[in-house]
């Protein structure tokens, strides 16, 4: 079983993964943060760094697909494969700072890579405004995300708000994080509700 996680910088992912982990007993899969060789160097000068950061990310997150779908585990995911070319690569292009010969490159490798990719069960998708995550930046104190600024970041949840519109391959369900406190227990029970309703109804 695959069950992913889906949303923008800052909209507790990282967390909730772990605790779904904890409470269901599942195998957690985080995003390569820890230890990347491009993400500051990205921050400091995106236009420089888009095509190797997104390379670098898709080839991470193809990995953790291939061990997902070779194993009998049930697996919780920190962001999916999908966000990385219809959200953060398409806004790179889109905002100048991915040219349109890498982003066709990046795209070819994406779409071949596509071919061999099942979808998750279930895609559980945080939405949050702008002010909740860049109060979640701050509050967690990554110096390379200190350059981050609130234009990429809204630009962002717009593509995710479109993706999340169009994207039919799994069932979705979306936790409002400016409405719901991952840490709090009532919420979480809240969540974990939500998880077994979709896992069990389909």
């Amino acid at each position: 079983m695959h069950v992913a996680i889906t949303g923008n910088i800052g909209a507790g992912k990282t967390t909730l993964a772990g605790l779904l982990a904890k409470h269901y007993d599942w195998e957690v899969l985080y995003e390569a943060v820890d230890g990347n060789p491009y993400l500051a160097d990205f921050y400091g000068d995106m236009e420089r760094w888009a095509f190797n950061l997104q390379m670098f990310f898709l080839k991470s997150r193809f990995s953790q697909v291939l061990e997902i779908q070779e194993t009998n585990k049930k697996y919780i995911q920190d962001r999916t494969i999908y966000e990385d070319a219809y959200i953060f690569a398409k806004n790179l292009n889109e905002s100048k700072l991915m040219s349109d010969v890498d982003y066709q490159t990046y795209k070819e490798f994406f779409d071949m890579m596509m071919s061999l990719v099942q979808p998750p069960d279930l895609m559980i998708y945080l939405k949050s405004d702008l002010n909740k995550l860049t109060d979640q930046i701050k509050l967690r104190g990554r110096e390379y995300e200190s350059n981050i600024s609130p234009e990429y970041l809204g630009s962002l949840n717009k593509y995710y708000e479109d993706f999340i519109a169009e994207f039919s391959d799994a069932k979705v369900i979306t936790v409002d994080i400016n409405e719901i406190d991952i840490m709090k227990p009532a919420d979480f029970e809240q969540i974990t509700k939500m998880i077994d309703r979709a896992l069990l109804y389909g």
